[in-house]
This record gives C-alpha cells, sequence and structure tokens, in this order.
C-alpha cells in the first residue's frame, strides 16, 4: 500500500462523483453477484477513465482581491501525462506504452455498458447469468448513438426504476370525501372560481369543519 499525503483526501473523494457515481449511480447495492459484476464493471471503467478520458488539471491559481483565477493545462488522458512527466522511468512508460496500444475504447465501452445493464437488473431483482465478453461491432455501437437521444439516460444504472415500495392508498381519512359532491357542484356553476374562494366558501358553508392548513390539499385535489 502506498503513502497517502494528509492532503490528498479532497482528490481522492472528487473521483467518487466523477467517476465511481457516473458509471455506477446511487443505488444500493448489496450481494456477492452484485460485487463480481461491480468489480468488472471497475476493471473496464478504470482502464477507459484514466486511457481515454481527458481531464482538466489545475496549472496556476492567482488571486487579486477577492477575485482567483484559474489557468489550467490542456484537457489530457491521466495516460498521457504519466508518459510526459520527467518523474516516471522509462521502462514503466514503455510498458504503459505496450498496455495503450493494445486496448480498444469501443470494447472497453460496450463492456462497460453491459455490465450497467447487468447491474441495473440485478438491483431490480432480476436473475440474470453475467453476460460473456464479446467483441462489439462498430456499425451497431454507431447506430445505437443516433437513436440514444431518444431513450433518454443511456446508462442503466441512472435509469429511474419503477417505485416498488410506492404508496397507492390513503394513509388517512380524506378531510372533503363528505364535501367532494358539493364543491364540485360549485365548480360546474363557476368553473373559473379559484381554489382559495372555493375553500373560503366551503368555510362559510361548514363553520368549524376545516381549518387554514387543509387549503392546500384542496388546490392539489382542485388541480387534479
Amino acid at each position: 500500500m502506498g503513502v497517502t499525503e494528509s492532503n490528498d483526501q479532497a482528490w481522492i473523494e472528487q473521483k467518487n462523483n466523477s467517476v465511481v457515481r457516473r458509471f455506477l449511480g446511487y443505488e444500493r447495492f448489496s450481494g456477492l453477484p452484485m460485487a463480481k459484476a461491480i468489480a468488472r464493471l471497475y476493471v473496464a471503467t478504470r482502464v477507459y477513465v484514466n486511457c481515454f478520458q481527458p481531464s482538466f488539471k489545475l496549472d496556476t491559481k492567482t488571486r487579486a482581491g477577492a477575485k482567483v483565477k484559474k489557468v489550467y493545462h490542456p484537457p489530457a488522458p491521466p495516460c498521457n501525462r504519466l508518459l510526459a512527466s520527467i518523474h516516471v522511468c522509462e521502462f514503466a512508460k514503455e510498458h504503459l506504452r505496450e498496455l495503450v496500444s493494445k486496448l480498444d475504447p469501443l470494447r472497453l465501452l460496450e463492456e462497460i455498458r453491459t455490465m450497467q445493464d447487468h447491474i441495473a437488473r440485478l438491483a431490480k431483482g432480476q436473475v440474470t447469468p453475467i453476460p460473456p465478453h464479446r467483441d462489439p461491432d462498430l456499425d451497431t455501437f454507431l447506430r445505437s448513438l443516433k437513436m440514444a437521444w431518444k431513450e433518454g439516460e443511456v446508462r442503466a444504472t441512472h435509469k429511474k426504476s419503477e417505485d416498488r415500495h410506492r404508496r397507492y392508498w390513503r394513509a388517512r381519512k380524506d378531510p372533503f370525501e363528505e364535501a367532494w359532491p358539493t364543491l364540485l357542484t360549485w365548480l360546474d356553476e363557476c368553473p373559473d372560481i379559484t381554489a382559495v374562494d372555493l375553500f373560503h366558501q366551503l368555510q362559510s358553508a361548514c363553520p368549524g369543519s376545516f381549518p387554514d392548513n387543509q387549503l392546500r390539499m384542496l388546490q392539489r385535489r382542485v388541480k387534479e
């Protein structure tokens, strides 16, 4: 295990959003099959982000009063920065160049999307076999990009799932249940009446039955 500087935590934590949450989403995962799927997703994500995803790196920061001016290096993948660094030995650079030359970004992206879809299915309780590694087809992949905007979020881990715990019944008695036929009659007689005027009219007709804090509830009912 390498030595971590005391001020490195902020740099590490920011990757939880830009990398982990971006590729994995915000669901709560558990179980051994899920752990294996996430581990396989991380293998492809780690290489894809470090070798093919450009990022900005701060060069200088100057302050003039309350204004701070930041200047960044040109965006580049972390791999390119390692190859350009004078602090990395030539042997390590050669090994890295050999590794990058064998990588296919299309294959990595296909693997990432396949595992994201698999993880999303596991999160929904679907028991599915872990998908095998396969060679992606370039034409099929490019055609899918043209239609991606119609399907919304491409990453399956970020698509909103149906709320299985959503409650479709009332937790308490509807205070307007008995008065609703009367309210509908008033609405038919005067369709332009506002919910506030309707509530005040109801309070005048039934003194003490409808407190002021029920106005918002009536407004929602009238809107529906």
